[in-house]
Parts: structure tokens; C-alpha cells; sequence
């Protein structure tokens, strides 16, 4: 007989992780997914698309319906899990629903951060994290509207983007003194800088947020300098943080996300955590890579099988604003390490190489990625790079040609 096995969130991570087990332990399983979302699960990254208007929401559904029910998975969507009982083995749902488990895995997600700013709880005030998100964004996006985005950050930057394609005069307000500073460098920062203001938006660095005003919605937002832009949407993009609140609340271990340890289990053996709300040897991810790495790992350790997660080596391959990036390692370097710069301003495309005991330690990629997996797995395996080290920087075909 199966056993009953609940995930509860229905992202990304849950998809895969579904995903695998049907490869790795087909019909061991009952297998209940639970989401609070109202519909399938769906590709986050691709939401900047979607405000963009470059994909079609239904473009970014991960698996139809079909698939769930081929797979003999029940879907619970639009209802929340709110407690769990580690004693009987049970979630219960909204509406008083008891569901028995003999395997719980959570995949709960981050929750968007609001700054602890006056005015963040007036109408007009949006986040970037949900399909919710973008409807209230799109709603308010016309060439006659304008908007402010706090956060520098990937999804600030996507959401500014979107926000400006849609003719909105975009605000993209940074506490920092560069953009995407966990990911470029402060050359690559200043070239995606140019390529946003080229854009049309406006691009405030080291702007710090003291409060957003307006009677009874938003009108403005105002800077601790004194500067004041006006708003009809302020989109808070400065984060997010792992969603632990049922395992908090239920007595698991947290750190700052769900602690698991290289199996992926919590400090219940019948509970298991992966994605954005796992903590693992002191690291919350809040990519999808990972996710999706944790997933196969959970997998084929439910099968019964030898599985051990060794962690991430983080790397950002996408394309932010329109225009290609790429960063993994570490690409800042430091004591000990040397760093090779590649530039060519007519193309707008940039590499820096940091090499650190005739190994490659980091890159960032700007303007053109095509060799981006190649350094990535330089990076991940510690290949030895001494006999192309005067070439490594043009890429792939001329390193290995010499």
C-alpha cells in the first residue's frame, strides 16, 4: 500500500520534486501537493515576462493539469496549509481539513520583505513575488502613470523594466552605491546602470527610503534627503525571507530558513524542507538552481536510495532588462587571487575572470554569455587553467584551440 506523502507548496521546487519522485520511486507514494495559490504551479522567474508582455500567463504554467493527474497526484490549490501535527502526523487546512502523512516535505517558499517604512501598508503599495503581484502592477501601468520601485536588486530591476515597456515613467530607487550588488561587479553595475537609464528609466543609487505618502493611497514617496517622487504604484523589491512560519510553529529547528541537513530532513525524520524556505549548513538559497538540485537529492533519498546535497556553487545566468549576465564564484577576488578584465565598448560586453591557484574562482559576464556554463563548471570542478590562462578571457574556442 502507498504511503501518504504531503508537500505543502506548489512552486517550483514542488513541481520538480514531484517530478523526480515519479522517476525514482514510481507508485511507493500517495502523493498530495497543498497550495495556497489558486492555480497551477508556474514558472516565478518568468513573471517579469509576463508584466513585460512578452509571454502570455498561461505560457508559464510548469505542467498542465493532465500531467498532475497522470502522475496520481491530488492537487489542493487556493487553500493553505495552517497547522501541523507532529505527533499524529497530520497537516490540517483551511477549513478544518485533517490530512494524515507518513513523509511531509515543505516546500513553503519565501515571503516578499515590506520595509519598516511609514506609508508601506497604503493602497498602491505592491510587491513583486506572485501572479497577484503583476495583475495589481499591469493594472496600474500606462504611459499616464508613474511609478517607483525600491530595490536594486534582480526583481526590481525586472519589475522596473516591465513597468517602463508598458510606457510607465519608472523611479528605480537603490539603497546601495551599485546595482545587483551580490552578483556584478561594480563595472558590469554600471554598465546595466547605462543600459537601464537607455531604457528610459531613472536610476537613484545610495536613495534610502524614509516614507511613502498620500491621502488615503499613494501620491509620492519620500527620500531621508528630502527628495520627493511622485507615485501612482510604489513596488517594494528588497528581498524576501524564507517562509518557516508552520515549521516555527509546529517545534522544527530554524535558523533563518527550515534547518535540513545534507538528506534534506529537519530535525523531525518525517519531515523534509527544500527550496527558498531550507536552511542547509548555514545557507538559505533563493534561487531556482538549487531548488531544483535539492529536488533530485529528496528524490531519490524517499526512494531509498544513496543521496547526499553537498551544497551550490551560485552562479546568475539570465537576462536581466533585456541584456545578457553573468556572474559565479567568486568574482570579486581578494588577497591571493588575479584578475583578468575584457572589454569592448562599441559591443557593450564585458568579462572579468578572478583565477586563484592556477584555478578559476569566479566571472561575470556582461553583454554576451555564451561561455557561461563552460566557466561555470571551470568554476564548480577546479580545472586547472595554466595552459590557457593568456586566452581564457576570449572564451571557450580560442582557450581551447591554444
Amino acid at each position: 500500500m502507498s504511503e501518504p506523502l504531503v508537500v505543502i507548496g506548489n512552486g517550483m521546487a514542488a513541481a520538480r520534486f514531484v517530478e523526480r519522485l515519479g522517476c525514482e520511486a514510481l507508485g511507493r507514494y500517495a502523493v498530495m501537493v497543498v497550495g495556497a495559490e489558486p492555480g497551477l504551479a508556474y514558472n516565478r522567474v518568468l513573471l517579469s515576462a509576463v508584466l513585460a508582455g512578452e509571454v502570455a500567463r498561461e505560457e508559464i504554467e510548469l505542467k498542465p493539469k493532465g500531467w498532475w493527474q497522470r502522475q496520481g497526484v491530488t492537487l489542493v490549490c487556493g487553500r493553505r496549509a495552517v497547522a501541523i501535527d507532529r505527533d499524529a502526523r497530520t497537516v490540517t487546512l483551511e477549513g478544518g481539513i485533517r490530512v494524515p502523512y507518513a513523509k511531509l516535505v515543505l516546500a513553503t517558499g519565501s515571503h516578499p520583505i515590506r520595509l519598516p517604512k511609514a506609508g508601506m501598508d497604503l493602497p498602491g503599495v505592491v510587491t513583486f513575488r506572485d501572479q497577484a503581484d503583476v495583475s495589481a502592477m499591469l493594472e496600474a501601468a500606462s504611459p499616464a502613470s508613474r511609478a517607483v520601485v525600491i530595490g536594486g536588486g534582480l526583481l526590481g530591476i525586472e519589475a522596473a523594466y516591465g513597468l517602463a515597456l508598458a510606457g510607465t515613467r519608472v523611479t528605480l530607487v537603490h539603497l546601495m552605491d551599485r546595482l545587483m550588488e551580490r552578483q556584478l561587479d561594480p563595472e558590469a553595475a554600471a554598465m546595466l546602470k547605462a543600459a537601464l537609464e537607455a531604457r528610459g528609466i531613472t536610476v537613484l543609487l545610495e536613495a534610502d527610503t524614509a516614507a511613502v505618502e498620500g491621502d488615503g493611497c499613494v501620491e509620492q514617496l519620500r527620500l531621508t534627503d528630502g527628495r520627493i517622487l511622485p507615485a501612482d504604484i510604489v513596488v517594494s523589491a528588497v528581498g524576501i525571507r524564507p517562509n518557516t512560519d508552520l515549521a516555527r510553529a509546529c517545534g522544527l529547528a530554524i535558523g533563518r530558513g527550515i534547518i535540513v541537513d545534507d538528506q534534506l530532513t529537519t530535525s523531525d525524520p518525517a519531515i523534509h524542507a527544500l527550496g527558498e524556505c531550507a536552511e542547509h549548513r548555514a545557507t538559505c538559497y533563493g534561487l531556482v538552481e538549487p531548488a531544483y538540485e535539492q529536488a533530485g537529492i529528496l528524490a531519490r533519498h524517499l526512494a531509498g536510495r544513496p543521496a547526499a546535497y553537498p551544497g551550490t556553487v551560485l552562479a546568475t545566468n539570465l537576462k536581466v532588462s533585456g541584456v545578457p549576465v553573468f556572474s559565479a564564484g567568486d568574482f570579486l577576488g581578494g588577497p591571493g587571487t588575479e584578475t583578468i578584465a575584457w572589454r569592448d565598448p562599441g559591443l557593450g560586453t564585458y568579462r572579468r575572470l578572478v583565477i586563484r591557484d592556477d584555478t578559476l574562482a569566479g566571472a561575470v559576464l556582461f553583454g554576451e554569455t555564451g561561455d557561461a556554463l563552460w566557466y561555470l563548471d571551470m568554476i564548480r570542478r577546479g580545472t586547472r587553467i595554466d595552459r590557457m590562462r593568456d586566452d581564457l578571457v576570449f572564451g571557450r574556442a580560442l582557450a581551447e584551440a591554444a
